[in-house]
């Protein structure tokens, strides 16, 4: 029988700058995949600071393999509706593409980043325009307009956004020939 762990341990302490005990969580994650669903959970937690860890290691987690967050997406898309925090935001966007979604959810998911889009938070923005971008690789047709709001943030947005959206015009480009 395995030894009862209390992940929530590995999430608090310090502050938003530190990264407390995150490394470890990641190590312990890797050989104890059974706990993923009692991490996922954190991810609501009161504590902001939790919050932000929590996700953090959710999306870095899931970046190689996205099948663990499967089973979460509706509880996923609900939360990156409703989410405040920056930092929640920010890793959201990141893990929103990685969800096999029906065409309604995407729709959802388009309108939940394309509100992120207007957020005060530069890399908020910034990541969205990349879910945005990911978004429209698996499926071309359920954003419309991606060229003319990466054009947009050429132009218009904050430095990160600026050299994000050209990127991504040129892989779009690219994608085109």
């Amino acid at each position: 029988m395995r030894a009862r762990i209390n992940l929530r341990e590995y999430l608090t302490g310090g502050d938003r700058r530190s990264l407390g005990r995150s490394k470890e969580l990641l190590q312990l994650m890797q050989s104890r995949m059974d706990l993923f669903p009692q991490l996922l959970r954190y991810m609501w937690d009161s504590d902001p600071l939790v919050v932000m860890r929590a996700a953090d290691a959710v999306e870095k987690i899931t970046h190689a393999d996205s099948k663990p967050l499967q089973p979460f997406k509706k509880e996923l898309l609900g939360l990156a509706a409703g989410a405040e925090e920056q930092e929640l935001r920010w890793h959201l966007a990141l893990m929103l593409p990685r969800l096999q979604l029906t065409s309604a959810e995407q729709k959802r998911a388009i309108a939940i980043l394309m509100d992120y889009l207007s957020h005060k938070s530069s890399i908020v923005k910034t990541f969205a325009l990349q879910a945005l971008f990911d978004m429209s690789r698996q499926n071309p047709y359920a954003i419309f307009n991606l060229e003319e709001i990466l054009n947009n943030a050429a132009h218009t947005g904050t430095a990160a956004m600026r050299a994000r959206a050209r990127i991504l015009l040129r892989q779009m480009a690219r994608g085109k020939k």
